[in-house]
């Protein structure tokens, strides 16, 4: 059977950070509805997947799952586990936000079989909280860490931003050493990315704030990889680090090319060589079962072309491009196109094979992007 990686939406939020570009609402009148809304939808692919896909992973994101009902997130685990076979060794994440779990939601969580926690830290300086709009401190995020880790969960993620405003290399550096200091196995360090529609765009472009350029954020970057590497975080795809054993096996989904099912608002899924996304309004989405294909805004068919790009992306931005996996999928034609420019990477160090795997080294990580642009796929 085909492994099958599971996404499940959780639209809920306190209130609007000014960075972020996820779907949520603020409004919680109508919950029961969502989640029976969550069930049909669970419901109606298990018919078409059930058959032929194991469940691998189980990922609750958000929005913020812990914000609502823990009877709810348990309902569904238990629809999910009787309507697809599901692994014997289950990763199920819970992403959760300092100040919304206490000791006996953590229990409770661990009693429902979620065994992987991701904690949205973002940053250990009140200062940079406040700007980005959080609704925690740093004394709240590392007593969430510290407490989860005491009763019980052993995997734990936490998330990190650097380039933020104002931010030295020195604040970046002393993030990594706190965060490196906590009982964790994961992190996961993005770039503050200016999504277009949030707040923190319109702010820039008033010159309210301003960032650092691009020079800058690769040294940032750099000295994230240099430390992390320094207190044994594996590298394993851009943004993510773990210690041995504890990559994100949900995120590896993505990054091998794994089928994939999303459900919920905005949520998005992938069955090679079928892509669709979810209506991205609530109440569009909760309308939508009188639709002949419910909840899903709009697919499409990927050509064996965009296959092989994307599968070329991915899989160089994670843990490398298995030669041969990647021949039996798509056959030889991209090396071939490729041989030289490959050769000239691996010249330069950019990239390393070995043992039909090839990789981008901490240099080739870096400037990765322009690298994949480089590639001819036609």
């Amino acid at each position: 059977m085909r492994p099958l990686s599971l996404y499940v939406h959780i639209p809920y939020c306190e209130h609007k950070c000014i960075y972020c570009d996820f779907y949520s609402v603020v409004n919680f009148k109508n919950i029961s509805g969502y989640f029976s809304a969550l069930k049909k939808e669970i419901e109606i692919r298990a018919e078409e997947f059930a058959n032929t896909h194991i469940v691998r992973t189980i990922f609750f994101g958000g929005g913020t799952p812990t914000l609502v009902p823990k009877r709810y997130l348990e309902e569904i685990l238990n629809f999910i586990a009787k309507k697809f076979k599901t692994a014997e060794t289950l990763e199920i994440t819970m992403e959760a936000n300092p100040e919304t779990l206490n000791e006996s939601d953590i229990a409770d969580f661990l009693s429902f079989g979620i065994n992987r926690l991701s904690v949205g830290v973002q940053s250990f300086y009140d200062d940079d909280l406040s700007f980005l709009t959080r609704i925690h401190n740093s004394r709240s995020a590392i007593d969430t860490v510290e407490t989860a880790f005491r009763k019980g969960f052993e995997n734990i993620n936490i998330d990190l931003i650097f380039n933020l405003p104002r931010q030295t290399k020195e604040r970046w550096l002393n993030n990594l050493q706190t965060a490196t200091k906590l009982p964790i196995k994961h992190i996961s360090a993005y770039s503050l990315i200016i999504e277009r529609g949030t707040i923190l765009n319109k702010m820039i472009i008033d010159g309210q704030t301003k960032i650092g350029d691009d020079d800058y954020d690769a040294e940032l970057y750099e000295i994230t990889q240099s430390f992390l590497k320094s207190k044994n975080f594996v590298q394993y795809e851009v943004s993510n680090f773990s210690k041995s054993g504890y990559e994100c096996k949900h995120n590896l989904a993505y990054w091998t090319y794994d089928d994939y099912l999303g459900f919920g608002t905005a949520a998005h899924s992938f069955v090679r060589p079928q892509r669709w996304q979810n209506f991205r309004s609530l109440s569009y989405y909760l309308n939508s079962l009188k639709n002949k294909d419910p909840f899903v805004s709009r697919r499409e068919i990927l050509s064996p072309t965009e296959q092989t790009e994307e599968y070329v992306m991915l899989a160089l931005r994670s843990k490398g491009l298995n030669v041969v996996k990647f021949e039996k999928m798509f056959g030889k034609k991209f090396f071939d196109k490729n041989r030289n420019f490959l050769d000239e990477l691996i010249k330069k160090d950019f990239i390393v094979k070995s043992n039909d795997i090839i990789k981008f080294t901490d240099k080739g990580y870096a400037i990765c992007d322009e690298i994949l642009l480089r590639f001819e796929y036609r």
